[in-house]
């Protein structure tokens, strides 16, 4: 197991607090001392700050000048990258900027809200999937999108990239984990369900009191509040370190077959039941592009977008890294994203949409990324189609989480 990242939440004004940034850079700096000497390796240490759009008040126009600032502080203060948040509903001109402020920065990721406390915003779900479209040809492999995830009832705190982002004025920081290959181990060798979900439950629970003890420290030596540990079981693209090769080891033949669903369920409950303080999505994360086995699967088309969708039923993130044709539209993008959206609120469950249209391509061309963190695949279908009638009006839908259901008398 690796630390994703070391995320530290903190809002740094506009103008850009240069002292704030330092006082991050150093704490990041030391955290990473830190839980080094607890024997984990940090890939990286991160900054999110409040949502863009009330940084910036009535200046979301500055957005593009804003992460080039940003961008170009981070390498001195020592960090890798930052995330300015969402775009807001309530301020509908803060997505349009998106595409040019990640043109004009290098390691600055956004998201976009589209689903919150109930409410879809059909607006909101339109101008995430613009987003997505706009940012495709930034980049000859659709690499932008890298840096851009639509969010559904994902609150702040969440140390992940792109979701991540912070509410308030006081510091604050959290553990993003690759903590896949613990689940392969846990299965590889397990007679039952049982005896596997000990394994892991057991083995997460080991790493939260190593990491709790670093972060006791730094969270009573710098008066930042730990917000938590995401145990989500992000991948590597290793097999011993794929969440597709955890869902076959639990014994589906290959992961998009009947079967899927139910190991990625009880994944995602073995981390339910272990006790550790929970930061952001803390489940089951499917990013094609980034695990070895779910590429492949892809590829053979074993594993589609519909299948990824239903996952989320069950499982912590959503739809990440998918690869998709490049004459995708924003119509079609958007009544996925209405799915999703859907699916966050009715199970009261975050979930993201991290989707990467591949210019020039289509579904079932294979993908040419040279980036250390992919796995090629190929491009996946997307069976959708502009949605019509009453979902293809503007007006905010409102939808209650699940009830659970009083016995009959």
């Amino acid at each position: 197991m690796k630390i994703r990242s070391v995320t530290y939440f903190c809002n740094p004004d506009w103008p850009l607090n240069e002292k704030t940034l330092r006082q991050a850079g150093a704490f990041l700096a030391e955290a990473k001392a830190a839980f080094e000497a607890e024997d984990y390796e940090v890939q990286t240490t991160r900054l999110a700050t409040i949502p863009f759009p009330r940084l910036l008040g009535q200046k979301v126009g500055e957005t593009p000048r804003l992460a080039e600032s940003l961008s170009r502080l981070l390498p001195e203060i020592g960090l890798a990258y930052a995330s300015l948040g969402p775009a807001r509903p309530e301020s509908p001109q803060s997505y349009a900027p998106i595409p040019e402020a990640v043109a004009a920065s290098e390691n600055v990721f956004f998201g976009g809200v589209m689903a919150e406390k109930g409410q879809i915003f059909p607006q909101a779900v339109q101008a995430c999937a613009e987003v997505i479209v706009r940012l495709a040809p930034l980049d000859p492999n659709g690499f932008a999108n890298l840096r851009f995830a639509a969010l559904a009832n994902v609150p702040a705190g969440a140390p992940f990239f792109p979701a991540a982002y912070h509410e308030g004025d006081s510091p604050a920081f959290a553990l993003a984990m690759e903590a896949a290959d613990v689940a392969v181990r846990a299965f590889e060798q397990a007679r039952t369900v049982d005896e596997g979900r000990r394994a892991m439950i057991g083995e997460l629970e080991t790493h939260a009191r190593k990491l709790g003890r670093a972060a006791d420290f730094l969270k009573f030596k710098h008066q930042a509040r730990f917000g938590g540990i995401d145990f989500s079981l992000a991948p590597f693209p290793e097999e011993a370190k794929s969440l597709g090769a955890a869902v076959e080891r639990l014994g589906v033949p290959k992961i998009g077959l009947h079967g899927s669903l139910a190991a990625a369920a009880l994944l995602t409950e073995a981390i339910e039941r272990a006790d550790f303080p929970r930061a952001g999505f803390s489940g089951f994360m499917q990013p094609v592009l980034e695990d070895a086995i779910l590429a492949r699967r892809a590829a053979e088309g074993t594993l589609t977008v519909k299948d990824l969708l239903l996952y989320s039923a069950v499982c912590g993130t959503g739809l990440d890294t998918v690869p998709l044709p490049g004459d995708v539209t924003a119509a079609q993008l958007s009544a996925l994203l209405l799915d999703l959206s859907a699916l966050a609120l009715r199970l009261d469950k975050p979930l993201t949409a991290r989707l990467m249209p591949i210019p020039g391509k289509g579904a079932g061309e294979p993908t040419s990324f040279d980036f250390g963190f992919f796995a090629n695949s190929r491009v996946l279908a997307l069976e959708a189609q502009p949605l019509g009638g009453a979902l293809a009006g503007r007006d905010c839908l409102a939808l209650s989480a699940s009830r659970k259901r009083q016995p009959a008398l």
